[in-house]
């Protein structure tokens, strides 16, 4: 991956409610273009859970295309094993570099379960793999030693936000694999992960996903930079006038993590349209504080010492 926040790219319907390739394949180069480390298409704020594997594969195909080989494209495989499996193979014959692996459906599995779960999607794929530990696939940190033991997993995406288990998940892991030197990573995958984004980079876990870098890259990237450059002036600035309000009004309905994203994109200009069902468009005036809250952050921005925003 290259340095800089990860891509979380939104799924365009159009009108008929079909998903639209070439409006998506412009809001990839717009973001491919401001310099993000790597894209991760048909996740979850691709909202991958409301594709069937024809429009999956056809968004990561485009995705793949649009990159051109200038960063990685990771591609979302998960939910039912049979559907995690042919998710994974799809996404490795598409061209796909990677697999973000999101929960299996419904239960929650004992830790065996969930191993074999991760074996079988990863041998499926033959693609790195970073599991994500979050809802039915909670990990303890024994668990977490025996799937990144697995060839082919190559990092762990938290997105339960126990730092006192990510630490000693972190600790655990790293001295696993410390005798066969295997490279592997620990990724924030929070909802609005720049408000947490300061305590991970604590614990040594600098990369993060944005959601925010969908529809405004230049707070993203400027916020991605202060960070990394222990600029804690500007981290607080943008914090304040932009992502701790976004949390704030993220709280308001379930959901909202990616319809608000995806408003977002609207509002700036690209035709991407609503979200499917079982989620919800924004109500109106909750467009309006997005509207407000986005003008905040690019007038903080603009504020920025010179160093910090270009």
């Amino acid at each position: 991956m290259h340095d800089g926040p990860l891509f979380f790219p939104v799924t365009p319907f159009g009108p008929d409610g079909e998903i639209d390739p070439a409006v998506y394949a412009e809001h990839l180069e717009a973001g491919i273009t401001a310099g993000p480390g790597a894209v991760f298409a048909a996740c979850g704020t691709g909202e991958f859970h409301a594709l069937d594997p024809a429009e999956h594969a056809r968004l990561v195909r485009t995705a793949v295309r649009v990159a051109a080989g200038r960063l990685p494209v990771y591609a979302g495989a998960g939910g039912p094993l049979p559907t995690a499996r042919a998710l994974a193979r799809s996404a490795a014959e598409a061209g796909a570099d990677g697999l973000l692996l999101m929960p299996p459906y419904l239960v929650r599995p004992p830790r065996s379960g969930l191993v074999a779960y991760t074996r079988q999607v990863a041998e499926a794929g033959g693609l790195p793999l970073i599991a994500y530990h979050r809802d039915t696939a909670r990990l303890d940190v024994g668990t977490a030693v025996e799937i990144a033991r697995l060839p082919q997993v190559v990092g762990i995406k938290d997105g339960c936000g126990d730092l006192e288990l990510l630490a000693r998940m972190i600790t655990a892991v790293e001295t696993a694999l410390r005798p066969s030197g295997k490279r592997f990573r620990f990724f924030n995958g929070l909802p609005t992960a720049e408000a947490t984004a300061p305590a991970y980079r604590g614990l040594g876990v600098r990369r993060y996903s944005s959601a925010s870098f969908a529809f405004v890259p230049e707070i993203a990237l400027a916020f991605h930079r202060a960070l990394a450059t222990g600029d804690g002036s500007s981290v607080g600035r943008l914090l304040a006038a932009f992502y701790l309000p976004l949390v704030e009004l993220r709280a308001e309905v379930p959901g909202y993590a990616v319809s608000l994203v995806k408003a977002g994109v609207r509002q700036r200009g690209l035709a991407v349209g609503g979200v499917r069902p079982p989620l919800t468009d924004p109500a109106p005036e909750h467009l309006d504080r997005l509207r407000a809250l986005t003008d905040a952050g690019l007038a903080a921005l603009a504020a920025l010492p010179e160093s910090t925003d270009r």
